[in-house]
This record gives structure tokens, C-alpha cells and sequence, in this order.
């Protein structure tokens, strides 16, 4: 439900009372994944989706149910063969949905919640761990981890289960990643198992633009769209200005490799070097591709890429490292203009973000939406 935690903190601002449905997992071919959520409020109003349209309206009267009733519920929905219009994903996926009513009377969970939905909504890391399955005093109870592992909240006089899921909600928040964990009978020391979802809010992961040139304005943009926290870096100031680059966060006027020695990255950061020059190309290389980021590509014709490849074996890349290079950037698109090579660039980051194999869906076999993660499952605690 973080994904929608701006309007959410604005209705929990207001003291309205809402329900939220959120997908806890998904098998097969799922239009949306972990995390993602509805919400629908006393009004009536809806906010946020969990299926792109399949199930939107079912989903819709199970919170209004949920609100009226104060119980949160578990569902599933699936594709029908027998009534191709019964409620159901016509994509053949499944997916489980946790509603969650959320009113003010309900001190406890409203608290925590509220405390996920502001982190989330100002950009801060935070982790929210919310019971999907188990014993039914503790399904929608919920767990809000910060970075440095404290927590708030918790599930109502379990302590040791309080540290063991606050454990794996810190490892969750370090990747950025939502998911569920399972925890066996002895782990969760409450007589059940139960099933967890983790919810991650990290801030926008980076794209840092190497080269303030026409190619690189279109980027940007398109950087935006996606999410990403943009950078535009140049050693050359006549060229790396506000005027040129209006939708970039920063602007950074020093020689490439030297703002990349003292800035920031991780590893959902993604470098994108359109300088095709060997003197600015060489050294941002050689140390890019030793840092642990997502994704590093670099702009040029085949000719130059192979000259700038014996630059940097010249000066001590290996093969091994070379081979994380993206170059010449991008997906073959058969793109031209600056907004279409933009297009090939990003669609490459999509893929290699989530294992695609950037080959046409047309005529193929292979997943249109990739599976995420299994859920791990813990049996004891140490």
C-alpha cells in the first residue's frame, strides 16, 4: 500500500476512516505485484488499483465491507473457465488480496500505518510488515522498521515474533524489495505459522547522465518517467545548465570521473555515459564498472566502442569487468531521433531491472510478467 502512501497520508490526515486492499502475492500472469493497492474510504472515494481493471470492483465492495464490518479479509481471484465475465483475472493469473480496514478507533494499527504512509509519502526508508495469514487476532496487525533495525508496533505480545520479523523487514529494506516471508509454528512462537508481507519505501533510486548533450536531455526525461532521481554531470558549464536540462534534480559542473569517485550510488543506481570522448570515457569507466550498481552503459558507434574497449583494458579492466558494459547502449529499436534513442535506453534498464529478455512478446513463448521472488520461509529463531 505504499505505492499510493501520498493520498493515504492525506486521508489519514483528515481523520477519515478507510479500507485498503493490497496484493500479498501473485502466481502466473499477474497484471500487478506485491505491494501494490486500493484503497476506498467512508465516502466511497477509491484511490490506487490491484489489478488494472480485472477484479477492480469486487475489491472495491470487499473494503466497503471491510470498513463496515472492522475485520480484515483474505482473497483470492483467479480466471474462470465455466463464466468467461464471472470476477476474475482474464490475464489466467491468480492473485491474493489482503483488505485492511483502517479507522481511527483502531488506535494501534492507525498509529503504525500512519507513521509507513508518512516515511513513505516524504521519501525516507522505511519497512512495513503487516500478518497476511495466521492466527486471526494478529492478521492486519502491523510492524514499521526504520533503517538501523528500530521498529514501532508489533503483534500484540509476542515479542520474540516482534524481533524476528523486525530482522527480516531490516533485510528487505536494505534490498528495496517487497515480498513474503513465511514463518513456521516454532518460529512464530504462537502456536501457528503465519505468512508475512514486507513492504519497502526507499527513496528514488539514482540515474546519473554522463555528457550534457541533446541524446542526454531526452534522457532525462525519460528518467523521470521512470522513476528515477536524475543527474546530468559535465566538465563543460556552457553546456551543463537548467536552461538545457529543466526536468534533471541536479546539475553537476566537474569532470565526470571525480563526481563519480565522491557522489553516492547503490545498487539499484544506474549510469548512462553519453560522452562517447576517450578522455572523459576512459577513467568514468574504469571506475564504474567497478562499483556496485545496477546498470552501466556508454554511447558510441560499434568503431568506437572497441577502440574505447582496448582504452580500458590498456588500463587494467578486465574482461570480466568489461562484460557489465552496456555498449552500445540500448536496445536495437532502430531509434534515430534523441526521444527514440531515449526509448531504447531505458527499455534496456527495464530489462536487465527485471530479467526480461528484450525480444519481442509477439509470437513468443516466454512470461509477459516475470515471477518475483519466492517467499522465504523461516522454521526456527535462533
Amino acid at each position: 500500500m505504499l505505492d499510493i502512501a501520498d493520498e493515504l497520508h492525506r486521508w489519514v490526515e483528515q481523520g477519515r476512516d478507510f479500507a485498503v486492499a493490497t496484493v500479498v502475492a501473485v502466481g502466473g500472469s499477474a497484471p500487478r505485484q506485491p505491494g501494490a493497492a486500493l484503497a476506498v474510504d467512508s465516502e466511497g472515494t477509491a484511490i490506487g488499483s490491484v489489478s488494472g481493471g480485472c477484479v477492480e470492483g469486487a475489491v472495491y465492495e470487499l473494503c466497503r465491507q471491510a470498513l463496515e464490518d472492522g475485520e480484515p479479509v483474505l482473497e483470492r481471484f483467479g480466471y474462470s473457465d465455466d463464466d468467461a465475465f464471472a470476477v476474475g483475472l482474464t490475464c489466467g493469473g491468480v492473485i491474493d488480496i489482503l483488505v485492511t480496514p483502517v479507522r481511527a478507533s483502531d488506535t494501534a494499527v492507525r498509529g503504525v500505518l500512519a507513521s509507513a504512509l508518512g516515511a513513505a509519502a516524504t521519501g525516507e526508508a522505511a519497512a512495513l510488515a503487516r500478518v497476511v495469514s495466521g492466527p486471526g487476532e494478529l492478521t492486519g496487525r502491523a510492524l514499521l522498521v526504520r533503517p538501523g533495525s528500530s521498529y514501532e508496533g508489533g503483534f500484540g505480545g509476542h515479542p520474540e515474533l516482534d524481533r524476528t520479523v523486525a530482522g527480516e523487514a531490516a533485510a528487505f529494506l536494505d534490498a528495496g524489495r517487497t515480498g513474503t516471508v513465511e514463518i513456521g509454528e516454532q518460529g512464530s512462537r504462537c502456536g501457528s505459522p503465519l505468512t508475512v508481507l514486507i513492504e519497502s519505501s526507499v527513496p528514488a533510486p539514482r540515474m546519473i547522465v554522463f555528457g550534457a548533450i541533446d541524446f542526454a536531455s531526452a534522457l532525462v526525461r525519460m528518467g523521470k518517467f521512470l522513476g528515477y532521481r536524475v543527474t546530468v554531470c559535465d566538465a563543460r558549464p556552457v553546456f551543463a545548465t537548467a536552461a538545457r536540462f529543466p526536468d534533471a534534480d541536479e546539475i553537476v559542473i566537474e569532470w565526470p570521473h571525480k563526481y563519480l569517485e565522491r557522489t553516492g550510488v547503490d545498487g539499484r543506481t544506474v549510469l548512462c555515459v553519453l560522452t562517447h570522448d576517450a578522455k572523459f570515457d576512459v577513467p568514468l569507466l574504469q571506475l564504474a564498472l567497478r562499483l556496485p550498481v545496477a546498470y552501466v552503459g556508454a554511447m558510441g558507434s560499434r568503431r568506437t566502442h572497441l577502440d574505447r574497449n582496448d582504452r580500458l583494458r590498456e588500463v587494467g579492466v578486465t574482461e570480466l569487468e568489461l562484460a557489465r558494459l552496456r555498449s552500445p547502449i540500448g536496445l536495437d529499436l532502430g531509434a534515430r531521433t534523441p526521444e527514440e534513442v531515449a526509448v531504447s535506453i531505458a527499455s534496456q534498464i527495464v530489462a536487465d531491472r527485471r530479467g526480461g529478455t528484450g525480444v519481442s512478446l509477439t509470437g513468443a513463448h516466454t512470461p509477459i510478467h516475470h515471477e518475483p521472488g519466492a517467499a522465504r520461509r523461516i522454521d526456527s529463531v535462533a
